[in-house]
């Protein structure tokens, strides 16, 4: 059973990565709101080593606290509970993002990236983020040795990939070409 500084800390990150910066988490919220409560804990995990393995019970719990519904958990997905604040779907306007953009992908996944460049493998766009740093974070997420890639933004959009503003940290892509990653280098440990 968590303690209550626990369960507030955890119900604020969970709100911003739900409701208010769901793309500074890599999360997609469909049209309603909802996602994958799987992805909302690999992503909790990143925020503090704690919720690394949070089980889906912790948040049950959490729901299950009196006052206001603030989340809702239905068939494997969750959203914020109060959705008169949820913005929607974003409306994305393409833009001319910064020459150099980087994403990690787990090891394994490198012969598909090789054959068919970066697509959005079941989201709606490829996050990339603005800094190495962040995206040897993300690619740990996937694995311990990810491959981090630097992306030619400019070479990518002369090839049809269009772009996307996240947010000040988080770009996104339709696709990009295998042609346009370069510096590909696997990160141990």
């Amino acid at each position: 059973m968590m303690k209550r500084a626990e369960f507030i800390q955890l119900s604020k990150a969970m709100s911003r990565a739900l409701r208010h910066e769901p793309w500074e988490y890599e999360l997609e919220l469909d049209s309603e709101g909802w996602v994958d409560v799987n992805q909302l804990i690999a992503a909790m995990g990143t925020v503090s080593p704690n919720w690394k393995d949070l089980p889906v019970a912790r948040i049950e719990e959490l729901i299950a606290k009196p006052g206001p519904v603030r989340f809702e958990l239905a068939d494997g997905k969750i959203r914020a509970g109060d959705t008169r604040y949820f913005p929607g779907r974003l409306a994305l306007k393409q833009a001319t993002p910064p020459e150099t953009l980087y994403h990690g992908i787990a090891s394994e996944m490198l012969e598909q990236v090789q054959q068919n460049g970066l697509l959005p493998a079941g989201r709606q766009y490829v996050h990339l983020s603005v800094d190495v740093k962040m995206a040897i974070r993300v690619g740990k997420r996937k694995s311990a040795a990810p491959v981090i890639f630097v992306v030619d933004t400019q070479a990518a959009m002369a090839e049809g990939s269009k772009f996307y503003i996240g947010n000040e940290k988080v770009w996104l892509a339709d696709r990009i070409p295998w042609s346009c990653l370069s510096e590909r280098k696997t990160l141990h440990g």
